[in-house]
């Protein structure tokens, strides 16, 4: 179980096909801080993400871990860890296109609460794992992201003439 006073550390990588986060936290161990994971998710990339470039990609996974991780994270410090300084430049974006304007605001409520931390590959192994082996993109998996809106089913067997023509 989390400590909500002890600050959290989030770990971001796209890689290959995927997307992987995880959330750390130190914990004392045997009375030493160890940090220890709080929990780990992944998913793979859609085929109309695949299409982005690679800070945009590694923009998506901040934005989707926020949105995933909002129990932990809303209201809590933390710092993300990533390898792209790209990640950094998303919360002082000039003029951003659509899609990454509308990323700019979803991540607006943590601002004050976020440190973004660009650090080399090497210490961000464990989210560059879970990026690399990301799970598929179905409904069993709680990452589940729905590829586009559900098909709306037609009521069948209702016509315009079971209707009536008198409307007044």
């Amino acid at each position: 179980m989390p400590d909500w006073n002890i600050h959290f550390g989030l770990y971001i990588d796209s890689g290959g096909d995927g997307l992987g986060e995880a959330l750390h936290q130190v914990q004392i161990i045997d009375d030493k801080p160890t940090e220890g994971p709080v929990c780990n998710i992944s998913r793979q990339i859609k085929p109309t993400e695949a299409r982005y470039g690679a800070s945009q990609i590694e923009s998506l996974c901040l934005v989707w871990a926020l949105e995933k991780l909002h129990y932990y994270r809303y209201g809590s410090v933390f710092e993300v860890i990533t390898d792209c300084n790209a990640v950094k430049s998303l919360l002082n974006m000039k003029t951003p296109n659509r899609h990454m304007l509308r990323w700019q605001i979803a991540i607006q409520e943590y601002r004050g609460n976020m440190t973004i931390v660009p650090k080399s590959g090497n210490i961000n192994k464990n989210a560059d794992g879970l990026s690399q082996w990301a799970l598929a993109n179905t409904p069993d998996n709680r990452a589940y992201v729905p590829l586009e809106a559900e098909p709306q089913i037609p009521i069948e067997g209702i016509n315009l003439t079971d209707i009536g023509t008198e409307l007044f």
